[in-house]
């Protein structure tokens, strides 16, 4: 029996193809170790975001192939897609499985241990070119509590700072009854939330025929009607998806989480045209309205970029005072990496290093203050919880868990809670990132 290792690099979709690349290893008949340990087949999901991931990528399969010089190292997904020919050059590097090829990795190995000298050929796709989605599927995960769900892949937005359009191509979405399906497996072994994700999710059955044309929120109803299931949970939204109707629509859906992630990158119109957002500041502010007009004191979170190519001290005051305004819950803040093949990697007056970093502390102080202000806001309040996994602080045992509006909230540990939804009232901040839930006098 061969033995494989999976090292996972990048996105929730990456994780999710990682665990149905295991998943196809495992009924193939291949024992799977943990990554650090010696094995027969190293594979590495990559990924291709920024130049540093880029850079991780190779480090990742370089330390496999040092780990066991006589293995086969397979570089799968984005990076191949964006440097294939690089990686056929890499002695590192036995083969490369791209985009939408994935499911086809027992062949390609099969392949491999009987020729090696043939089982190169066609194993990275013009991405561009396929309309195809790929039907990966998962019916386990290691964690009983949450299960992160591909729905969608590809991305036609064509940011100027994002490469990701060229390494996942076009917009492709999974057929609703697998979606469907594929959760009513996962909610019988246990599983009570999902997490709907994809590259650029709301685009969600825009690349069905006519005749076939299903939108998220349809999806979303069919998946609520799953019986078990408890929450469901959205990846991140494009904010123009936010209308009246499908905030109304969703807010009478007792399953959903009032968790929003809209990411908004720039709060300044000149840098969002730069960066070719397909929205305004404005109009996003109009959609953390109709979100907080459906629901109450929903969970709203952003990704902003800082030290954007052209980004001046005004632009960037512009986008500290505008996240004051909207008040989030969580920001991720990223410092601007140039990405070669993007547009914005050969645009005039690049941000120096230093003034990004300067930037995204001042934001990460301020991203610190408003998410301890929200969870704060909790306070007094009853909510139910879903319980995930032991916590220590100070010395003391919890088990911690979150909120629909995915507040980290924690009991006293007991033995046999993962997995158990529990409804009590948040008491008390046990730190800034943590509350504790009374549960009211249950067990």
């Amino acid at each position: 029996m061969r033995k494989a290792a999976l090292h996972n690099l990048g996105c929730k979709v990456n994780s999710y193809e990682t665990e149905a690349m295991q998943q196809l290893l495992e009924n193939a008949g291949y024992e799977i170790v943990p990554f650090t340990e010696e094995a027969d087949v190293y594979i590495i999901n990559t990924c291709s975001v920024t130049n540093i991931a880029d850079k991780k990528s190779r480090q990742m399969l370089h330390r496999a192939k040092n780990m066991n010089p006589d293995s086969v190292v397979v570089a799968a997904g984005c990076y191949v897609q964006a440097a294939g020919e690089e990686l056929k050059k890499d002695v590192a590097v036995d083969l490369i499985i791209g985009n939408n090829k994935k499911t086809e990795l027992v062949s390609i190995l099969d392949d491999y241990f009987s020729d090696r000298e043939e089982a190169l050929e066609e194993t990275v796709i013009d991405i561009r070119g396929t309309r195809e989605y790929e039907s990966l599927s998962i019916d386990k995960i290691a964690d009983h509590t949450r299960a992160f769900i591909k729905i969608q892949d590809g991305c036609n937005q064509f940011c100027s700072y994002c490469i990701i359009p060229y390494t996942r191509g076009q917009v492709r979405s999974r057929k609703p009854e697998e979606v469907v399906e594929e959760i009513k497996r996962l909610t019988a072994t246990g599983f009570k939330e999902v997490v709907l994700t994809g590259i650029h999710l709301s685009s969600y059955g825009k690349d069905f025929p006519v005749e076939e044309r299903i939108t998220l929120l349809d999806l979303i109803i069919k998946i609520h009607e799953v019986e078990g299931l408890k929450r469901i949970r959205l990846g991140s939204l494009e904010p123009r998806i936010v209308t009246e109707e499908f905030a109304k629509e969703l807010s009478k859906l007792s399953k959903i989480c009032p968790h929003f992630h809209l990411s908004l990158q720039s709060g300044c119109d000149a840098t969002l045209k730069r960066m070719n957002r397909h929205y305004s500041a404005k109009e996003f502010y109009h959609c953390c309205d109709i979100l907080r007009e459906a629901f109450p004191n929903p969970a709203i979170t952003t990704d902003v970029i800082v030290g954007f190519p052209g980004e001046t001290e005004e632009e960037f005051a512009i986008t500290r005072e505008y996240l004051e305004k909207v008040r989030f819950y969580e920001m991720h803040v990223f410092k601007y990496s140039k990405r070669n093949g993007t547009k914005a990697a050969d645009m005039p007056d690049q941000v120096p290093e230093t003034v990004k970093s300067v930037r995204s502390n001042e934001l990460l102080t301020l991203e610190k203050k408003m998410s301890h202000d929200y969870r704060k806001s909790y306070l007094g309040s009853t909510t139910e919880v879903l319980m995930e996994e032991a916590y220590e602080w100070n010395g003391v045992r919890y088990m911690i868990g979150h909120t629909r509006e995915y507040v980290k909230a924690a009991v006293p540990f007991k033995e046999g809670l993962k997995g158990a939804l529990l409804t009590g009232t948040l008491t008390e901040m046990i730190n800034d990132e943590v509350l504790l839930l009374n549960l009211n006098g249950q067990n």
